[in-house]
């Protein structure tokens, strides 16, 4: 690219903190000039260290010439209206998961962006894991033939040492055990290769911990293009990532050997119609860092990989789980 992106990370926790770590090895794409963090005390060393300007309002952030484009690390519930002010500001944004809590304020985010010409991005790294790729280009080139099911886990026990009255752990913010925190991720991965969903049933139960809105989530997806997904998370078991996917020609197991935070390579497990069945190891990457750059590339003319559909879709989707998870049954995917 001619110059790098300058951007503000806006929530500067535990995951605005992981973006500016890995965004040191991208220097010729992203520029992080600026910081906004309420509890500005606690970043504000960091900060000063990188030379990075800090600040505790996010209008400092929109109404700086220099900052390009915002990345959202912050409570799900804000992420509608902090679009939509950086969208009036005239900013590019990328947003963390999920990029909202219902259908409609999906839509919204997404109309007002694509009528500002701002590119909007999004959190779902997964996507850019180096065998996921893969598997996504199989799965588009009909490799794989038709797919048929999709069976995922995301779990971590990170969230046990939280205060029970953190943001991620509140009814508002983070519905459903941890389906805003992982389960988004295989729902996204799901109605990539799936379409639209068609209905969902999930059961959320509270078993062995004292998280408020509960450690144990399933929900078991029908799309409408026919096939299925089961996602599965815990909030209260040690970290397993896993993603199959089944289909007429061949199938194909991905699992992550550490969280995303510190990713240390892939095991991938494979068989085609006729063939044996495969296992390989995929070294260390940084799909974190590499979805960033993605957006940073779209800023400047490119072609980020995450379509609005793929947005608005999801979401509709993540809507009905909550639904579900409260009603316990079958819920319609508006």
């Amino acid at each position: 690219m001619a110059r790098p992106v300058n951007i503000a990370l806006v929530g500067m926790g535990w995951w605005g903190q992981k973006m500016l770590s890995v965004l040191q090895s991208a220097p010729d794409d992203i520029k992080v000039v600026r910081a906004v963090e309420p509890n500005v005390d606690t970043v504000r060393q960091l900060c000063a260290d990188k030379g990075i300007a800090l600040s505790a309002d996010y209008a400092d952030a929109l109404n700086d010439p220099e900052v390009e484009a915002v990345v959202l690390a912050t409570p799900h519930s804000l992420h509608t209206d902090q679009i939509a002010a950086a969208v009036a500001a005239g900013k590019h944004i990328f947003c963390e998961k999920p990029l909202a809590l219902t259908k409609a304020e999906a839509e919204r985010s997404v109309a007002l962006c694509r009528d500002a010409g701002i590119v909007l991005g999004m959190g779902h790294e997964r996507r850019f894991e180096p065998p996921v790729a893969e598997m996504l280009a199989m799965a588009d080139a009909g490799t794989l033939g038709r797919i048929h099911q999709i069976e995922a886990n995301f779990s971590h026990d990170k969230f046990l040492t939280l205060a029970r009255d953190n943001w991620r752990l509140k009814a508002d913010q983070a519905p459903a055990g941890g389906m805003t925190a992982t389960g988004i991720h295989l729902l996204d991965l799901s109605v990539r290769l799936l379409g639209a969903a068609e209905s969902v049933l999930c059961i959320c139960e509270q078993l062995s911990s004292d998280l408020p809105q509960g450690d144990t989530v399933a929900a078991f997806v029908k799309f409408k293009g026919g096939g299925t997904s089961y996602v599965s998370a815990s909030l209260a078991n040690p970290f397993i990532s896993r993603f199959a996917v089944f289909g007429s020609k061949g199938w194909v197991d991905i699992r992550d050997k550490a969280h995303v935070e510190a990713p240390d390579g892939w095991i991938v497990t494979s068989a085609m119609a006729g063939g044996p069945i495969l296992t390989r190891e995929i070294g260390k990457a940084e799909p974190v860092k590499d979805n960033l750059v993605a957006f940073a590339r779209a800023v400047r003319g490119g072609t980020y990989p995450i379509t609005a559909d793929h947005l608005v879709n999801n979401i509709a989707l993540l809507e009905a789980v909550f639904a579900s998870a409260k009603s316990g049954r079958i819920e319609t995917v508006a």
